[in-house]
């Protein structure tokens, strides 16, 4: 009897050790696993604050050097300063007028497109329409594209003039003249 019992109290104490062995598995480990993450989303959330906290320190020195850099744009003169949309356009039509015929190209046309608004800022558009040779086309498009107010250039269509026919010899003559068709457009600040 004594030899059950003592199997009997090992067969108990190894399925008290599983028991306890299994309960660990399901309950302790996972436990402290979680424990564990927790703690690692804790330290990614402190660390987190903290550079919120740097930079919230940092936000009124960010809104001085905002305001000197937006009252540096406003003096480089980047938008056009007219009272309204229409001097604008009317401007921007003399410019380009100008521009043609220091360059000595030949202006056909010049007309002010439909204005869009974005943001703060009035589109101005006008249709280009000229004649020249690569010289002169050269000329206006860098002095548009250098230009302060700022302009740029949209949808350019350049097509070659047809030479002339040569009486006595019945041939086409090539020239070097060109019919170019542009946009130019450049912007407005609108008034607050």
């Amino acid at each position: 009897m004594n030899r059950d019992t003592a199997i009997q109290r090992w067969l108990a104490l190894g399925l008290l050790i599983l028991v306890l062995a299994v309960l660990s598995f399901v309950v302790v480990i996972p436990l402290l696993s979680q424990g564990l993450a927790y703690q690692e989303q804790k330290q990614e959330l402190i660390f987190r604050l903290q550079k919120m906290h740097q930079i919230a320190a940092k936000e009124s020195t960010i809104e001085a050097q905002l305001e000197q850099l937006h009252q540096q744009f406003k003096q480089q003169g980047y938008f056009g300063h007219y009272e309204t949309a229409a001097l604008a356009s009317a401007g921007l039509q003399k410019f380009v007028k100008t521009l043609v015929a220091d360059a000595g190209g030949q202006l056909n046309s010049t007309q002010v497109l439909p204005m869009r608004e974005r943001d703060d800022l009035t589109e101005i558009v006008v249709q280009v329409r000229m004649k020249g040779d690569i010289k002169v086309l050269r000329d206006v498009l860098h002095g548009i594209e250098t230009s302060i107010p700022v302009k740029m250039i949209k949808q350019l269509d350049i097509r070659p003039v047809r030479g002339k026919r040569n009486r006595k010899t019945r041939k086409i003559e090539p020239s070097n003249q060109l019919n170019i068709r542009f946009q130019v457009v450049s912007f407005l600040r609108q008034q607050s």
